[in-house]
Formats: C-alpha cells, sequence, structure tokens
C-alpha cells in the first residue's frame, strides 16, 4: 500500500513538472514576440546613469530618462531653497553690523536706527535659523533630484502593459443580494 502511494505521488509530481515545463517554454516564447515586436531594449545600468547625470548637473538625470518637464521644477525648487539662503544670509549680516556697531558705542544709521539691542539679536537668531534651514532645503531638494531621477529610471524597466492589471470589482452576492468587494487579477499573454 505504501509502494502504491509512493508511486503514485510521484506520478502525479513528474506529471506537474512536465506540465510546468510546457507552460514555461509557451511563456518564454510569447515573451520573446512581445520584445522583438516592441524593440525594447533595458539597459541595467541606467538607474545609476541617471543618478550619476544628477549628481554633475540637477536635472541632467531627468533630462537621460527623457522627462524633461520635470527639469523646471528641480531647478526651482534648488534655486528658490538658495535664494532665500542669500537673502537671510544678508538680513543676518546687517543685523548683527548693526548689533556689533552698538556695541562699540556707535549709533546705528539707516532703517535700523530705531531698533533696541534686544530686537537685533532676536533679528540676527531669526535670520540664521532661517538661513540654515534655506540650506538644508537646497541640500534635500539637490539629493531628492537624484533619487527621483534613480527611481525613474528603475520604474522604466518594468512593464506596465495592459496584458498585466489588477481591478477591483463589486459583485452581487445571489443568495442575499448583498454586494461584495473582490479584486480580479488578470494576465493575458
Amino acid at each position: 500500500m505504501k509502494n502504491a502511494l509512493f508511486i503514485f505521488i510521484f506520478l502525479i509530481t513528474s506529471a506537474s513538472f512536465a506540465q510546468e515545463t510546457e507552460n514555461d517554454s509557451l511563456q518564454l516564447t510569447m515573451n520573446t514576440d512581445v520584445t522583438v515586436n516592441k524593440h525594447v531594449h533595458q539597459d541595467p545600468l541606467a538607474p545609476s546613469k541617471a543618478a550619476f547625470y544628477s549628481a554633475v548637473l540637477p536635472g541632467l538625470g531627468q533630462a537621460y530618462n527623457k522627462k524633461y518637464w520635470k527639469i523646471p521644477i528641480v531647478y526651482a525648487a534648488i534655486g528658490t531653497s538658495l535664494y532665500y539662503y542669500s537673502w537671510n544670509n544678508k538680513k543676518y549680516h546687517e543685523y548683527r553690523d548693526a548689533y556689533k556697531t552698538l556695541l562699540a558705542g556707535g549709533t546705528v544709521t539707516g532703517e535700523l536706527a530705531n531698533i533696541g539691542e534686544d530686537r537685533l539679536i532676536r533679528a540676527q537668531k531669526f535670520h540664521q535659523k532661517n538661513r540654515d534651514l534655506s540650506m538644508l532645503l537646497a541640500l534635500g531638494f539637490y539629493v531628492l533630484n537624484i533619487v527621483e531621477a534613480n527611481v525613474n529610471a528603475h520604474l522604466m524597466q518594468f512593464n506596465v502593459s495592459d496584458n498585466l492589471s489588477l481591478r477591483p470589482q463589486l459583485q452581487q452576492n445571489q443568495i442575499d443580494y448583498k454586494h461584495n468587494m473582490g479584486l480580479t487579477l488578470s494576465y493575458q499573454f
């Protein structure tokens, strides 16, 4: 009895392996035909090239990925951060120079003439904090530019055709007529 059970399991297992082999060869043939027809060339180094180009010059990785509409966004983000860094740095030095003048016993002229020492110190701290934050944002946008180019190059290599889809579906139960939510995964050759 044990030998018969062993032989039965062996025959079922070998038959299932034979079926998997036939399906794999069929699938391989289908994928080869699709690839030849679409002329898809996948460069495994594309993500690292895109990241390198974005590191050399922000936006160059997006141009390499042919996502030209992202380049103005990259420059707007980095440029705005650098503009506010420059503006806050200028204001910080104005308030610092006015405070140093007051400490040296001189008189402050111009628009900062009526401001006391306490307000000059608070203004210095405020602009110094915003200057540092602006530089961190500029560096963050620079790194985000590199990461985005790398991820986009990776995602361009994935199959996103309609042959593979996941659709939510609402079905009505025939017994109690309540609606049930379900998912349909379809793969077409």
